[in-house]
């Protein structure tokens, strides 16, 4: 685990709704495609997966999944991408290989962790974050928003 503040930033995004599962994937792959045609998909590339919702919650058929990539803030988005804004903060990064059962034995030692140190879940979501070559190395970061325990 390591410890970063991430900036505010303007992302285009895809959104998916219904069940988390497989149309994420497919979220990501529309993204990647209008990247790629906007010549945005290079080393330097940024990619978030964000899960709005708590499936716990929220019914399957109105979860919400964004996959989204920083762009500047001139940037034009046309209609096959939405933009949004990432809201900055202190997060807690946690890499992983991005495998069902890694991303799942992850998140069963992600908050004994965050405890451990001192921290607690703040609000705002919970993001994959692939950079660099993350994505051709089957690997992402965890990014949980935190915050010190009160004493």
């Amino acid at each position: 685990m390591k410890i970063e503040m991430l900036p505010s930033c303007i992302i285009a995004f895809v959104r998916q709704t219904g069940p988390y599962g497989p149309a994420n994937k497919q979220a990501m792959e529309r993204l990647k495609h209008w990247a790629k045609r906007n010549r945005l998909l290079t080393e330097s590339a940024i990619l978030f997966g964000i899960p709005q919702d708590d499936p716990r919650t929220t019914p399957p058929n109105k979860c919400r999944y964004d996959a989204g990539i920083i762009i500047s803030e001139e940037m034009m988005v046309d209609d096959t991408v939405m933009q949004g804004e990432l809201t900055g903060g202190s997060y807690a990064i946690f890499i992983v290989e991005h495998t069902v059962e890694a991303v799942q034995e992850a998140w069963k030692m992600i908050f004994p962790t965050l405890h451990a140190h001192g921290y607690q879940l703040e609000d705002g979501p919970i993001m994959e974050r692939y950079q660099g070559t993350m994505l051709l190395d089957n690997q992402c970061e965890l990014c949980v928003p935190i915050k010190r325990k009160d004493c």
